[in-house]
């Protein structure tokens, strides 16, 4: 079986690795579809995404660098972040299955999610 590389790659910025549905969000509107263990995909984050920053199991932005506030953030909380990937918002789509790796800065569809 032929093993796939990264749809994404940046920054790793927050050691660690998590699976879980790809929701775009573009600020605090967007809290109402914001789930538990969900993977949070931005442009780059705000103070206000902090509430959903607290759910996610990952973060996966377009800009940033290692000492931006989704870095800082995710790195308080534990939890795996890539930035920098500069297209994540559009590359990922909402509700696809991915897994973050944020020790190498690279994001993989999922075993589950593959066609």
């Amino acid at each position: 079986m032929k093993k796939t590389g990264p749809v994404l790659t940046g920054i790793g910025a927050s050691a660690g690795i998590a699976e879980g549905f790809v929701k775009i969000v573009e600020g605090i509107r967007d809290i109402s579809k914001f789930n538990e263990g969900d993977i949070l995909v931005t442009e780059i984050t705000e103070p206000s995404m902090v509430i959903m920053m607290n759910k996610a199991a990952a973060i996966v932005t377009n800009l940033g660098g290692i000492t931006s506030h989704p870095a800082i953030l995710a790195r308080e909380l534990g939890i795996p972040c890539v930035v920098a990937t500069k297209t994540a918002t559009t590359m990922l789509k909402e509700g696809m299955k991915v897994k973050v790796d944020g020790t190498k800065g690279e994001v993989y569809i999922a075993e589950d999610d593959k066609e």
